[in-house]
């Protein structure tokens, strides 16, 4: 699966990964989304056997955005993996369960940080068409330089669909989603969920929800959703970069750290707390196109989202250099009304 526009600069997101090694791993990967080879085994309801790029299940949103009820994804998804790099056994024991290994480079990195490969899995279960159980458990060393540093994280999410009636012309369906995130970071400086500092260091953990529910309206051909999120992770180690501290060309002199006098700091003890809501209309005159209007509100305990001053330099533009006392003009809270065309072939 090829990707083309803004899409393929910001994929590596904080995955720092890239710059370790001879070779351009975020210009290698940046138009291809998902490439990966594979076995099937007619054995039980199916066996399969991939190695390569796949897409990742944590955070329930899909990469895939026509696949997804808003535009705007709640902090819970935006902030977990989206691809992963490695191999992935799918087992299928009957047509209601997946069982799902993984042997993978990270926490959603291009390359290996550490010498212990990142391992986890899924576990999916639908009894019905009605109802959906998931579960995403991740463990593996992503610190950079400090493989002491361990880190675990379990994303659950439950979906149920409580009407079901397809050819109405008024309330044709109607669904909602639970999905909630716990995980922590463990040695080399930091203790989990440690509420205060301790002999191994500040708290290192991260929680999030979100819940959304959906309408459908005439045979399907409309929808309203409404919906939202709470997210807190002290240390700052699964929170994406702010608009202006993302670029994709890092400090030259330390790629593990981002430009300008006033970098966003991502150090162990600094927190981050954030909360969303959005709603959103959508119209489906076919299967392979969505019209979508979308409210979004987001807030932060810390600036974060980009202000009216501009984030990329006094003049705007990237060549500029960076005074001394310059830093992006980030703020604690952003609105935004999106209007979207999204396409499905």
């Amino acid at each position: 699966m090829t990707q083309f526009g803004t899409r393929s600069i910001v994929v590596p997101r904080n995955d720092l990964s890239v710059y370790r090694g001879q070779y351009q791993l975020a210009d290698a990967y940046r138009y291809i989304s998902e490439a990966y080879v594979g076995y099937h085994f007619n054995k039980w309801n199916g066996i399969n056997v991939d190695a390569g790029m796949f897409m990742s299940y944590v955070g329930l949103n899909s990469y895939y955005q026509p696949e997804n009820w808003e535009y705007q994804a709640s902090f819970t998804s935006d902030n977990t993996p989206w691809f992963f790099n490695g191999i992935r056994l799918q087992l299928f024991p009957s047509g209601h369960l997946k069982i799902e290994g993984w042997i993978i480079n990270g926490w959603q990195s291009y390359g290996s940080f550490n010498s212990m490969p990142g391992v986890g899995g899924n576990l999916t279960w639908m009894p019905n068409s009605n109802l959906k159980l998931l579960t995403n458990d991740y463990y593996g060393t992503d610190a950079a330089g400090l493989p002491g540093r361990k880190r675990f994280h379990s994303d659950n999410s439950l979906l149920v669909r409580y009407l079901n009636h397809p050819k109405s012309k008024g309330v044709s369906m109607m669904a909602f989603s639970l999905t909630g995130d716990i995980g922590c970071e463990t040695g080399d400086g930091v203790d989990g969920f440690k509420n205060g500092d301790s002999a191994q260091g500040p708290a290192q953990y991260f929680a999030s929800a979100m819940v959304y529910n959906r309408m459908w309206f005439m045979k399907n051909k409309l929808a309203w959703t409404i919906g939202g999120g709470y997210m807190t992770n002290p240390g700052r180690y699964l929170v994406l970069l702010p608009t202006g501290q993302a670029s994709p060309l890092p400090n030259p002199n330390n790629p593990t750290q981002t430009e300008g006098a006033f970098p966003f700091t991502t150090n162990p003890g600094d927190k981050f707390q954030g909360w969303d809501c959005s709603t959103n209309f959508d119209v489906m005159p076919w299967q392979c196109i969505t019209f979508r209007l979308e409210f979004v509100h987001r807030e932060s305990n810390v600036p974060y989202f980009a202000g009216s001053g501009g984030v990329t330099s006094p003049t705007g533009y990237t060549t500029t250099p960076l005074p001394p006392s310059w830093r992006p003009d980030l703020v604690k809270s952003e609105t935004r009304i999106i209007v979207a065309l999204l396409f499905r072939f």
